[in-house]
């Protein structure tokens, strides 16, 4: 469930000896939910409790949030590393949390941007605008995102203040006129989930797969476009790097599974070794 947490410093996840916690958003309503695992060798028991209106939403869909969803069975990775990246990992099972907005929200903020900048942007615009967690999230300074009305109440300076131009800012205030339609791709054909989601003039093929991924639990929805992972997953697989282009052709074999390895890949710490120099900081946003 790491794909759910946007940023260390995430109001709205915590992870101790106590258990993960996570404050959310259902259709329900507000929740607060604490899982603990017990177990081992294979057989490990997750536990959840739940608190706030949106407990028996969130409690009901866990399997799925676990990935009980997914099916592996058809995966059958031929390239040594990736072979002992899933040996490392056969327990790995693509998350569905079923909740777009909830995801699209910091993954445009997420646009264009270095993680430091959109992570503290988040962070930012959830503690002013969310509301303290449900049950014992409170005490523990827990805030659940804001709803959609909410976001599209946020007014342009903050977006801007918090370090979200107005190009970002202003595909989320087009996509969440139309929030309704946008939660409905969790009852969609992968593909045609994506295409609903492209058609919000903003949301390109990064943006969707990224959502993909983690609300819709679409394990073929590899990373295009993203600055880093192309040349990750072409290092990886056959020892340069190299583009777009490139990654899809050697992913090929795997269809129906590119976010699959992409996870793998990175869950394994398989990446290019880093020379060059960092995507670079705009300056052009006030503080």
């Amino acid at each position: 469930m790491a794909t759910l947490r946007h940023g260390p410093g995430d109001p709205s996840w915590q992870r101790d000896p106590s258990g993960l916690w996570w404050a959310s958003r259902t259709p329900e309503g507000p929740v607060t939910t604490r899982l603990t695992v017990a177990g081992g060798d294979g057989a490990d028991t997750v536990t959840a409790r739940a608190w706030g209106p949106g407990s028996g939403w969130v409690l009901g869909r866990l399997p799925e949030l676990l990935g009980d969803h997914d099916d592996p069975s058809t995966f059958d990775p031929t390239h040594p590393v990736l072979r002992d990246a899933h040996r490392r990992a056969r327990h790995y099972r693509v998350p569905r949390s079923g909740l777009v907005i909830e995801t699209l929200v910091p993954v445009v903020i997420e646009q264009r941007v270095t993680g430091r900048q959109a992570f503290a942007a988040y962070r930012t615009l959830v503690r002013r605008h969310g509301q303290p967690a449900p049950g014992p999230g409170a005490a523990r300074g827990l805030i659940v995102p804001p709803d959609a009305r909410t976001w599209r109440a946020v007014p342009s300076w903050e977006w801007l203040r918090a370090g979200v131009d107005a190009s970002r800012s202003d595909t989320l205030m087009r996509a969440l006129t139309v929030a309704r339609r946008l939660e409905e791709c969790v009852d969609l054909p992968a593909e045609q989930a994506r295409a609903r989601l492209r058609a919000v003039p903003g949301i390109g093929v990064w943006t969707a797969a990224e959502v993909a991924q983690r609300a819709l639990g679409d394990a073929d929805a590899v990373s295009v476009a993203d600055y880093h992972v192309a040349k990750n997953i072409t290092y990886a697989l056959e020892g340069r790097v190299g583009d777009d282009e490139r990654m899809l052709q050697l992913l090929a074999p795997y269809a129906g599974h590119r976010f699959r390895v992409q996870r793998l890949l990175e869950l394994a710490g398989v990446a290019r070794p880093r020379r060059g120099p960092r995507l670079s900081v705009p300056t052009h946003l006030p503080r």
